[in-house]
């Protein structure tokens, strides 16, 4: 009988869009926190980075019961493997929003203000990306209940496609970006330069693994 239940446990995708929403909430503390750099305002760098933590502490709480909930015996309409990488990246990305948080935390670093523009141009490209992503990962529960098919599946395709231009973007965003950092070397600290450096690559991984979880969601269409 335990073998049973095993197989009709509760689906895994509503908990999946959960997860998923959870983990752009942590994406979106991003911005603020750029703000507060901005504005020099340290004691609300603190308490968004104690935020960020709480949301992915929340993040991977969403992560743990999916996993304990989804036996090896359960019918998935799509590979395990698949729904455990795009899980796995959805992690990431809460990690390393974090991270974020964390860098700007620990150094009160000023933001030059000739790069101040653009790397607030970079963050709202990796929002695109971001924001792609989930749009693409509510549509799961739905794509479930047609067997990853049909219509809804065509649709999710093209937001995935959508997706990873949006992230060739955000990637020609950051080594142009990257260069102005270090123009920047006779007028900031190497340590200045090592932490912008550190703050766009993070912001990099974000929009990385928004695209490695999309073609995880494209593999579940297309297998």
């Amino acid at each position: 009988m335990a073998i049973i239940a095993d197989l009709f446990k509760k689906s895994p995708f509503g908990p999946m869009v959960e997860h998923a929403k959870k983990v752009h909430e942590c994406v979106e503390m991003i911005k603020p926190l750029m703000e507060a750099l901005v504005y020099e305002n340290h004691v609300l760098i603190r308490e968004l980075q104690d935020k960020v933590s709480r949301l992915e502490y929340e993040a991977d709480n969403f992560k743990h019961e999916i996993r304990v909930n989804l036996p090896r015996r359960f019918f998935l309409p799509v590979a395990r493997e698949e729904l455990d990488g795009f899980l796995q990246c959805q992690e990431k990305m809460a990690d390393y929003a974090e991270d974020f948080s964390v860098i700007l935390m620990i150094r009160k670093t000023k933001l030059h203000p000739h790069i101040q523009d653009k790397f607030f141009a970079f963050v709202d490209q990796m929002f695109q990306v971001s924001g792609t992503l989930l749009t693409a990962a509510v549509e799961m529960k739905n794509l479930a209940e047609v067997s990853f098919s049909g219509a809804e599946a065509r649709k999710v395709l093209e937001l995935i496609k959508n997706l990873g231009e949006e992230e060739w973007k955000a990637d020609r965003m950051a080594r142009d970006l990257s260069i102005d950092i270090y123009k920047l070397e006779n007028e900031v600290s190497p340590i200045d330069i090592m932490f912008y450096e550190k703050m766009l690559l993070k912001i990099s991984d974000i929009a990385n693994e928004a695209e490695n979880a999309g073609d995880f969601l494209r593999a579940m269409i297309i297998r």
